[in-house]
């Protein structure tokens, strides 16, 4: 793992745990978050359309095996879940601001279900414009949320009507690969989601994304 984005992770992980330092433990996961987001901006701005489909380790175990535009997908889409349908119990960015059809995909889900050439397949089909858009307002939706939740909320647990609410929205597929997604949210809470979802799982498809645009590099040298 990138050092400083450990550090930063690690930092915050201990200041959210004490209500005195929680409000410097939120403002070091944005300060982590802003240097996520600006290494996948970069990547837009250094590849092209092509490279966000490519898929170079297509048969190995772990997140670099998908694309860089599925796992930016795959990212905020699972943020924008967690923070608006299982958090604030509001509606979805992704369907507020119709980016389904502005982003041109397929599917409305986390894509988890998604395998191999499915992934490569599903990726060119994304409007990448749209795509980064979309990402950005997710961003800046979920550090509202969290600039407002009280320290005394992160005890509490998703609510039986939040995970209903979840799995009537159909934004979890029912296939084994994704559907173990619903319980796992649900049993974290609000504090785990704050640790998983919206901080070490944004590091490491990051990282994946790093791991395959280096391959491509090495590639085209």
């Amino acid at each position: 793992m990138n050092k400083e984005w450990s550090e930063l992770n690690k930092t915050f992980q201990l200041q959210i745990k004490k209500e005195e330092t929680y409000k410097d433990g939120i403002a070091t996961l944005f300060k982590l978050r802003e240097k996520l987001m600006q290494t996948l901006t970069d990547m837009k701005c250094r590849y092209t359309r092509e490279a966000f489909n490519a898929i170079p380790f297509i048969n190995a175990d772990g997140y670099h095996s998908k694309t860089i535009a599925y796992s930016i997908w795959h990212i905020f889409r699972i943020e924008d879940i967690t923070a608006h349908t299982l958090i604030a119990g509001d509606d979805q960015i992704f369907f507020t601001g119709g980016y389904r059809e502005r982003i041109g995909s397929p599917i409305i889900t986390t894509g988890n279900e998604l395998v191999k050439v499915q992934i490569s397949d599903f990726s060119k089909q994304l409007d990448l414009n749209e795509l980064y858009s979309y990402i950005f307002e997710v961003k800046n939706s979920t550090e509202c949320i969290l600039n407002k939740l009280p320290y005394n909320m992160l005890k509490n647990k998703i609510t039986q009507e939040a995970k209903e609410r979840l799995q009537a929205l159909n934004v979890v597929s029912t296939d084994e690969k994704a559907f173990w997604l619903v319980d796992y949210w649900c049993g974290k809470g609000i504090r785990g989601i704050i640790q998983m979802p919206f901080s070490r799982h944004w590091i490491m498809h990051t990282e994946a994304c790093l791991r395959i645009s280096d391959k491509l590099d090495k590639k085209h040298k």
